[in-house]
């Protein structure tokens, strides 16, 4: 199983690395690519259309601005999106990315994670993921596992 990560602009790599780190994390393939809504229209509807015959299972999609990206994709894709807003140089404190993707009309769902969260989005790709592929729900319990003890080890070393 594969987890598409995509964003509308090279910008927005910062952000989405902390995606694609994650999922290699948990030992999922991933496609990254450039994909614009705005400026390459016929190849969002080619990613979209084709996704999942290329095997893939999750589509996280990040985008800055307007952020039609992920709403656009999920618009055409029978594939889960997750949205990342994008806090971009055009941005209103980023609200304007967050509610392009949150307010999605009824029958296009598109998930949605705090803005600049990609690291979560990866998380929830790699859950989805998991609920069907044994291995990869074996690696998200234990990075479960991981916060946990470091939460308590913190907590602890607080009280010497």
């Amino acid at each position: 199983m594969k987890v598409a990560v995509i964003m509308g602009s090279i910008s927005d790599m910062p952000v989405m690395q902390e995606a694609i780190d994650i999922l290699k994390s948990f030992e999922i393939e991933v496609e990254v690519d450039i994909v614009s809504a705005h400026r390459t229209p016929e190849k969002l509807f080619d990613f979209s259309q084709n996704a999942h015959r290329r095997g893939v299972s999750v589509v996280i999609a990040g985008a800055g601005g307007a952020a039609h990206l992920p709403g656009m994709v999920a618009s055409m894709s029978p594939l889960p999106v997750i949205g990342v807003p994008v806090k971009s140089s055009n941005s209103i404190d980023g609200w304007d990315s967050v509610l392009s993707i949150l307010q999605m009309p009824g029958g296009v769902p598109v998930a949605t994670v705090a803005l600049n969260g990609a690291k979560n989005a990866g998380i929830l790709a790699a859950q989805i993921i998991g609920s069907s592929d044994s291995s990869v729900l074996d690696r998200i319990i234990a990075y479960k596992l991981d916060l946990k003890e470091a939460v308590l080890t913190a907590s602890e070393s607080l009280k010497k």
